[in-house]
């Protein structure tokens, strides 16, 4: 019987496949012949050869059919190439298959990464959207910050400059005082100087003062209670009236008697006489003579009337100087 030539098979695809993947099948027994899974593939690939040869009308039709099917799946292989994870199977592959199976995985891998670079790139582009966004929104912020400082800044400014005008008006209004309390105060000296000649004279009945005028009852009082000084004082009056001028139908006392010396001594004399002699009359009614000073001098000196009553208990013997001044020795 005839027999086909065994194909001679390329030692350097077997080397290359050995060496791409490493046999992890368990070692044989020496004594157990067996064949490869390449040499058994080889063999019946001879076999199937070896038939067709031969001119065999139902292996021709046999082998026709195997073509068709070996093709089909090719094909499908192509399209989806199997997941060949064993060693066996891709140790049993041709080197046909085995270099497309290699093309293929190289293909998919370059997909894969071509994928993985899409989608990175994708995300680089994302984050730098997002970082151009934060970049805006700190430039806002910024803005808005400084915003916010420079109204600080002039808010400041505005408080200083009205915190300066506060200060001026208050020193304005500060010496503005000073200068009507020096005002008043020279008034009342003045006012004080005009009347220093003056001597007022309390409790005094208008109606003696119809009968005989006001420098005749002051001439009377002299004589009832000053016999010394006789009618040297009495002369020297320059000018004698009722205080206030108007007559207030609701006062209930008469009013003051005002009498003007011609000069100082004379007053200071009667009021020197006055403090001695503690009971002063005028037709046996009581009386007070008292010097002619400003409303605001005799509130000055009531305000001293405490400390005045104070000193005098502790004999430090205190005195009221003109106008409204204390002293005690």
């Amino acid at each position: 019987m005839w027999t086909c030539p065994p194909e001679r098979q390329d030692p350097a695809s077997s080397t290359r496949t050995q060496a791409l993947v490493p046999s992890t099948r368990k070692p044989t027994q020496p004594t157990e012949p067996t064949l490869a899974t390449g040499d058994r593939h080889q063999k019946q690939h001879e076999l199937r050869t070896c038939s067709l040869q031969k001119g065999d009308p139902k292996h021709s039709k046999i082998s026709k059919m195997r073509r068709q099917k070996n093709t089909q799946q090719m094909k499908e292989r192509d399209k989806n190439p199997p997941d060949l994870t064993n060693e066996e199977e891709i140790g049993s592959l041709p080197e046909k298959e085995f270099r497309i199976m290699i093309v293929k995985m190289i293909q998919n891998l370059g997909n894969r990464i071509e994928k993985m670079q899409e989608t990175l790139n994708k995300d680089l582009e994302e984050l730098k959207m997002k970082q151009a966004t934060m970049n805006n929104t700190v430039n806002e912020i910024k803005n808005t910050l400084d915003g916010i400082n420079s109204r600080i800044t002039e808010a400041e400014e505005r408080i200083s400059v009205l915190e300066n005008k506060v200060v001026e008006i208050t020193t304005a209004e500060q010496n503005k005082e000073k200068r009507m309390k020096r005002t008043e105060d020279s008034l009342r000296d003045l006012w004080d100087n005009i009347k220093r000649t003056n001597i007022r004279i309390i409790w005094v009945s208008e109606e003696e003062e119809k009968k005989k005028g006001t420098e005749k009852i002051f001439e009377e009082i002299i004589v009832e209670n000053f016999p010394n000084m006789g009618k040297e004082i009495v002369n020297q009056v320059q000018e004698a009236q009722r205080v206030p001028y108007r007559i207030n139908p609701r006062r209930n006392t008469p009013r003051h008697i005002l009498i003007k010396l011609s000069k100082i001594k004379y007053k200071e004399n009667i009021l020197k006489a006055a403090r001695e002699n503690q009971q002063k009359t005028h037709k046996g009614i009581p009386i007070k003579l008292t010097a002619d000073l400003s409303a605001e001098t005799l509130q000055a000196r009531r305000d001293w009337q405490d400390i005045f009553k104070v000193r005098k208990d502790k004999n430090l013997q205190p005195r009221l100087l003109y106008p409204s001044r204390i002293s005690f020795n």
